[in-house]
């Protein structure tokens, strides 16, 4: 479609406003002047091809989107913004979120070239009003995990691997440079679905319990067109509810008790009330409960951990929550993970370690292979693969063939 230079102009300007940012700031990312930039959105200066690239970078779109038969001022981006502004004001933040979104984009369209179709009407969602306290939110988010362990038929064994779990059922995963108070992000897309891309600066495991976390959100809070996960928004009811709901999906309480059983550990009391917890903090709430009835020690709290693919915190947590630990347990044990016991016991035990390299690495992977063979199959040019690669491993461009 034909887009006049006067309705392209106007076009940025929404994006622009969309995004909150002012003519100035544009022009300072631009090195160009504030006026420049108002001629452009008013039609009468030209903007090149080079300018148009780095306007839809800021305003988190694809360039394609300024030239479509139809234009929406809203996009993810716009809507993170808004629910965000101190992020807004912070320039790494900014440009780091930025980034996700353009490996986005990226991952759908090399996807796209290769045949991988996804359907976003296919996405199971579950409506369910707002949680409005804690035990609401702790329940709601326990219902679901289970609701979706006896859909996705894998009853209560623990999950082997959450991203080609979320893959499997159409959410596309990234792991990207965020900031560290970001865990993780949710970006829904009417055409492309949910997008979920976790801290890839964080350990392994805990990138784990956040895809397990991000996954909530896209089955539950799918009216938004995104959400941040913050280490200081973690009291957040819809936070609170996506942790339980990681919890009860990665570490289901049938199955724990069947681990500590076979370990020989006897277990009773159930499940009153549950302290929702990401991989090193917990938000407590108040709840009755039988008191434990047998001693677990941290090597059981080691295997437990290898088990399941979360963090010993993670667990001990876990086992407090299900009442199978007293607090005094859970202090004594926290102690003795915090001095390293858990650490050396780990080596004793002589389990498998995960290759971390390689696993943050893993997602670099993927999207460079997809981007390989887009280019063999001459779906896109051997320049855009250079800027792909140069993109994603946030290189200078090089020749790479």
């Amino acid at each position: 479609m034909t887009i006049s230079q006067a309705e392209l102009g106007a076009r940025l300007r929404q994006a622009r406003e969309a995004t909150g940012l002012t003519q100035d700031e544009v022009g300072r990312e631009l090195g160009i002047s504030r006026s420049a930039i108002t001629l452009i959105e008013n039609g009468t200066r030209a903007v090149s091809s080079l300018e148009l690239d780095r306007l839809a970078f800021l305003y988190g779109r694809d360039m394609r989107d300024f030239f479509a038969a139809e234009f929406g001022a809203e996009n993810a981006l716009a809507g993170l913004f808004r629910r965000n502004r101190d992020i807004a004001d912070d320039p790494k933040s900014m440009s780091a979120l930025r980034h996700c979104m353009a490996v986005g984009r990226e991952l759908t369209n090399l996807e796209r070239l290769v045949g991988i179709d996804r359907d976003p009407a296919s996405a199971v969602r579950y409506n369910l009003s707002a949680p409005r306290s804690k035990f609401d939110a702790i329940r709601q988010g326990t219902a679901i995990a289970e609701q979706e362990r006896r859909r996705l038929g894998i009853g209560g064994a623990p999950v082997a691997d959450v991203t080609e779990l979320l893959e499997k059922h159409g959410v596309r995963t990234a792991i990207v440079d965020l900031p560290e108070d970001i865990s993780g992000l949710t970006v829904f897309d009417l055409e492309a679905g949910p997008f979920v891309a976790t801290n890839r600066g964080d350990h392994l495991l805990r990138r784990n319990f956040s895809f397990a976390h991000e996954y909530a959100h896209v089955l539950l809070d799918c009216d938004s067109t995104g959400r941040i996960s913050r280490d200081s928004e973690r009291t957040d009811l819809i936070e609170v509810r996506a942790n339980s709901f990681a919890a009860n999906l990665l570490m289901p309480e049938a199955c724990v008790r069947e681990v500590l059983e076979a370990l020989g550990k006897s277990t009773q009391g159930r499940l009153l009330a549950e302290t929702p917890v990401d991989d090193d903090r917990a938000v407590g709430i108040e709840a009755r409960g039988t008191a434990a009835v047998s001693k677990i020690q941290m090597h059981d709290v080691v295997l437990l951990a290898h088990q399941f693919g979360v963090s010993r915190q993670v667990v001990l947590y876990r086992l407090r929550n299900l009442r199978l630990i007293s607090d005094r347990d859970l202090q004594r044990l926290l102690s003795e993970e915090q001095a390293g016991h858990g650490r050396q016991l780990e080596q004793l035990l002589d389990l498998p370690k995960p290759d971390h390299a390689k696993e943050r690495n893993r997602f670099r992977h993927r999207f460079l292979s997809l981007a390989l063979e887009a280019y063999r199959r001459a779906a896109i040019s051997r320049g855009k693969l250079e800027e792909l690669f140069a993109a994603l491993l946030e290189k200078k461009r090089r020749k790479w063939l």
